[in-house]
This record gives C-alpha cells, structure tokens and sequence, in this order.
C-alpha cells in the first residue's frame, strides 16, 4: 500500500511534515507483508519476517499523535530488527478525530490477537512477543501491557515485555501537555484516567524497557522517569535508556540503527526476559 492510498489526514506541522518524509526516505524499498486484521484501511499490518527466525516478535505502533501517521512509518526499523532474529509486525489503527479512545487501543489489541494467532506463519513464536511504539503508538503499547484491555478476552496477556519509545503515560492536570489530546473524545467522558498507563501501574506486569531522547519534550522525559518509578515500585522488572543527542524524532530514528545502543539494548532486554520468563503469565 503507498500512502496515496489512505484518506487524507490531519494537517502536519512543518516538523512533522519533515519527519514523514525523513520516515518515508528511510523506509524506502522495505516491503513487508500486508495482512489484514479488520475492513477498515488502518486496520492492516506489515509483517517483516526475520532473516534467520529465533522466534522473537515485535509488535510495533506507530506514533502521529493519535490523528495521523501510518503502520509503513514502522518500515524503516525492519532490517536493524530482522538481522538480529526478530520478526517485526507494524500494525495499524483508526486514528482521531473520526475515532476516539478507546477505539485504537482496541484496533492495537486486535493487532495482538492477530499476531498471536499468525505469527507462526512466518517463523514467530506466539509465546515470544513484544510490544514497543514511538510517541503516541509508545503509548498504546504501555496502555495494552498495564491495562491489557481485559486479558481474559485478548491476547494481550501474552506480551513478554514492553518497550515504548518517547511514550505518553499520562493525561489530565500535571502531564505537562499544552493541548488536551482529541483522541480523548469530549471531554465530559472523562477519558483522561482510563488511558494513562501510569494510573494502572500494578504488580505482575511485564517488564518494560523504557527509551526517550536526550532532547526529548520535557513533559515525556519526566513522565518516562515516573512511569519507570512507579513500575520499580511494584516490583516490575523496567530498564531505561536516554538516547544521546536524540530530540523526540530522532529517538524513533535511532530504532532502525543496526548495531545502534537501542537495538543492542533491545536485543539484551528481550534476552533477559525471555529467559527469566516462565512458561505461561
């Protein structure tokens, strides 16, 4: 699918602009396998088979303030991924305004539940995935491995680890947001608490590798470092990572860097849990 193809999305900033075309350059001739989880356009995934499968999945998100972006900004990260045993499965969600919270938390869950019962297809083990995401698609990958969208009825409760990159974890008076996100719905709902991951910190989650930029937004840097405390504090295993000289865009750059500190870190954590993980959570 070429980005033509979708309906037109909200207006991008200068910043924004440049970074959908930085994405756009370096994803450039990265074709991965479309499937589709549902009927509407956004509800597809990209899946990058590793080059020599160990089994381990990445489920990733993509960010775009939860009103633009698309699952082939994902593109890019595929082959730092795959070279290391990896499959990468980019997926995709209903975006805001047209849809509010919590339809794509709900689209990212059935992405879970996709790759859980598909990834064997292409040399994933269903009992190895992670989740990870850049910006508001590092959000949706907290909120799914806090809140987990009542596990009993997805697959989210299989996530062996989580690793947002310059996530959101909280909304409403304190975040340090200067505009209330749209993806919330009116404000009467009151939707701020259910979609903050840092509200539903609890014991028994899975562990989490929390990366942001050294140059990152203030506001994300300092609830990153809350997210992790209050993690640590219930006795779930987090890492963290400041990538050097990284603003916000740059941080999801860095993701696709072969050899680069967060796939090396990447790689480790997954290592870690995996071999610490009991057979079933």
């Amino acid at each position: 699918m070429n980005y033509q193809d979708y309906p037109q999305q909200e207006p991008l900033s200068a910043v924004a602009q440049a970074y959908h075309e930085r994405l756009q350059q370096l994803g450039e001739g990265i074709e991965g396998i479309e499937e589709a989880y549902g009927d509407d356009i956004y509800q597809r995934v990209l899946v990058f088979p590793a080059q020599e499968p160990d089994g381990t999945v990445l489920i990733a998100f993509h960010g775009g303030g939860w009103t633009n972006g698309y699952k082939e900004w994902m593109s890019f990260m595929a082959p730092a991924l795959t070279t290391q045993g990896i499959t990468l499965v980019s997926g995709g969600y209903r975006l805001a305004p047209a849809n509010v919270f919590p339809v794509g938390l709900q689209d990212c869950a059935a992405v879970v539940n996709w790759t859980y019962n598909n990834v064997s297809r292409f040399g994933g083990d269903p009992n190895k995935l992670f989740v990870s995401g850049h910006s508001a698609g590092g959000h949706y990958a907290a909120l799914l491995a806090v809140d987990q969208v009542d596990g009993a009825l997805t697959q989210t409760a299989a996530l062996k680890g989580c690793a947002p990159i310059s996530g959101v974890y909280r909304f409403g008076e304190g975040a340090g947001m200067a505009v209330r996100p749209r993806f919330l719905g009116p404000a009467e709902q009151g939707n701020e608490e259910a979609a903050s991951p840092l509200l539903h910190v609890k014991e028994g989650l899975c562990p989490f590798f929390i990366s942001w930029g050294e140059n990152d937004f203030t506001h994300l840097k300092t609830q990153a470092e809350e997210m992790a405390a209050a993690l640590a504090a219930s006795g779930v295993l987090v890492q963290t990572l400041e990538l050097p000289g990284c603003d916000h865009f740059a941080a999801h750059h860095a993701a696709g860097e072969a050899g680069g500190a967060w796939v090396q870190n990447l790689r480790r954590f997954m290592d870690t849990v995996l071999e610490n993980a009991p057979t079933e959570r």
